[in-house]
C-alpha cells in the first residue's frame, strides 16, 4: 500500500496527506476547489492549537479572540474572558495553509473533480476530470454529502444541519452566540482577519431555510450590523445523531473516510475543524502502521465516543428546561452571577472540558454555583460579572414562556 489517493482538500484531507507524504507514501490529493471559502465560523479551539501549534504560529492572516458573549432568546447577555484564545481563520486561508504544508511534505495536489471511485479491483480506480487514475488506497474527505462508494451511505437529513450567513466587511473583537427559543442550533458572529462571519445553523430535518433566514436577518437588525458589501452564503454540514456516530462504517478493505464524510463534527457547538484535523491525522498514522482497521477504534477513543454523548444531550441543551426556564437562558444568567459556572463554560469553549464528564462536574459544583448566584442578589457589590446589572431577578423572567 504505497500509492494513496485523497478525495477532498479540506483540513481532514490535507492533514492526512501531509502525514502520509512525510512518512514516504506517494500521495495525490484531488479537489475541485482546493483552497476555498466555506460558511462557518472558522474557529480553532485550544485543543486544536495545543496539538497543532503551527495554527497559532503561522504568519497567515488570522484573528486571535479571547472574549465571547452569549445571548439568550430573551435578549439577556453574558460576556466572559476565555482562559485560552480561539484562533479564527478565513477558511480559504486555513485550507491554503494546510494544503501548502501537504505539498511541502511531498503530496501532489490536483485541482480536479473526482466523479467515480471503484474499490472492487485489487487497486482503487478513480475517474478524475474524465481521466482514469488508480491507487492502492483511497481516503474520502470530500464533505458530508459526498457519496462516491456503493459501500457507504450518505448522511440523512437528521444527521445534517443547514447553515446560512454573511461575510460582512467589518471588524469586531469578540465572538457572539445567540440562542433562539425552541431551536436546535444558534446564530453566531465570528470576527476574522478582514471580515466578520455572521451565520446561523439549524437541524436540516427541523428548520426550513426560510426560518433560518428570518432569524438571521432579525439578528443582523438587532445587532445593527450593516450588510453593505456583504456576501450571502448557504451550505450543508454534518450534525450527527448518536446512532450514526456509533454505527457508521468509516473504513473498508482499501478505503476510509475522514472529517465531515465520517461525521466528525460536534453536534452541539458545530465545531468541525479540530475533528477534521484529528481524524485525518489518526487515519494517516493507522495507514503508516499498516493497520487501517485500527482507525475506527482510535477515532472513537479520542473523538467519537464524546461526540456520541454530545449528540444524546444536544436537544436538551437547546430546547430543555432547567429550574423553570430554558437551559440556554439559565446558562446566560449563571454566567453573569457565578464565577464557578463561568470557569466551566470557559473550559467548554476552549475544548478542555469533554462532554462525558461535564454532567458530573456540573452536579459536583452545583451547590457552589447556586450559592454564588444567590449571594450576587443578597450581598451588595458581590456580582461577579460586568454585565450583571442587565440580568433579571434570581432565576426569574427574561424570556417568553416556552
Amino acid at each position: 500500500m504505497k500509492d494513496i489517493a485523497i478525495v477532498g482538500g479540506g483540513p481532514a484531507g490535507a492533514m492526512c496527506g501531509e502525514q502520509l507524504a512525510t512518512a514516504g507514501f506517494n500521495v495525490t490529493l484531488y479537489d475541485e476547489h482546493l483552497a476555498w471559502e466555506k460558511p462557518c465560523g472558522g474557529g480553532l479551539t485550544h485543543k486544536a492549537i495545543s496539538l497543532y501549534p503551527f495554527l497559532l504560529d503561522s504568519p497567515h492572516p488570522k484573528k486571535i479572540v479571547q472574549t465571547a458573549e452569549l445571548i439568550s432568546s430573551g435578549g439577556q447577555r453574558a460576556r466572559f474572558h476565555m482562559n485560552h484564545p480561539i484562533v479564527i481563520y478565513s477558511r480559504a486561508v486555513l485550507n491554503g495553509l494546510l494544503l501548502d504544508r501537504a505539498a511541502a511534505a511531498g503530496c501532489t495536489t490536483i485541482r480536479s473533480r473526482v466523479t467515480q471511485v471503484d474499490t472492487n479491483d485489487g487497486r482503487v480506480n478513480l475517474l478524475v476530470g474524465g481521466e482514469q487514475k488508480s491507487a492502492d488506497f483511497v481516503v474520502l474527505a470530500g464533505g458530508a454529502r459526498n457519496q462516491l462508494l456503493p459501500e457507504t451511505t450518505a448522511l440523512e437529513a437528521a444527521d445534517l444541519e443547514m447553515t446560512q450567513g454573511y461575510f460582512v466587511p467589518t471588524e469586531d473583537d469578540h465572538i457572539k452566540i445567540k440562542f433562539l427559543k425552541q431551536f436546535e442550533g444558534y446564530i453566531w458572529s465570528f470576527p476574522r482577519a478582514d471580515h466578520v462571519s455572521v451565520g446561523i445553523c439549524g437541524k436540516m430535518s427541523k428548520h426550513s431555510s426560510q426560518t433560518l433566514r428570518r432569524h438571521l436577518d432579525q439578528f443582523v437588525k438587532d445587532e445593527n450590523i450593516s450588510l453593505d458589501g456583504a456576501r450571502f452564503y448557504s451550505h450543508v454540514l454534518p450534525s450527527p445523531q448518536a446512532h450514526t456516530l456509533r454505527r457508521r462504517r468509516i473504513v473498508g478493505r482499501n478505503w476510509a473516510m475522514a472529517g465531515d464524510a465520517a461525521a466528525c463534527v460536534d453536534p452541539i457547538t458545530g465545531e468541525g475543524l479540530f475533528y477534521a484535523l484529528r481524524s485525518g491525522d489518526l487515519l494517516a498514522h493507522a495507514l503508516i502502521a499498516g493497520q487501517p482497521d485500527a482507525y475506527p477504534a482510535r477515532l472513537r477513543a479520542e473523538v467519537s465516543a464524546d461526540l456520541e454523548f454530545a449528540a444524546r444531550i444536544a436537544r436538551k441543551v437547546f430546547c430543555g428546561r432547567f429550574l423553570g426556564g430554558a437551559v440556554t437562558t439559565r446558562m446566560v444568567q449563571l454566567l453573569n452571577h457565578s464565577a464557578t459556572f463561568r470557569d466551566l463554560i470557559r473550559d467548554v469553549f476552549s475544548g478542555a472540558q469533554d462532554y462525558r464528564s461535564l454532567k458530573r462536574r456540573m452536579w459536583a459544583q452545583f451547590g457552589i454555583t447556586v450559592a454564588e448566584f444567590t449571594k450576587s442578589f443578597v450581598v451588595p457589590g458581590s456580582c461577579s460579572s460586568s454585565t450583571c446589572k442587565d440580568a433579571p431577578g434570581a432565576l426569574g423572567g427574561g424570556e417568553p414562556a416556552s
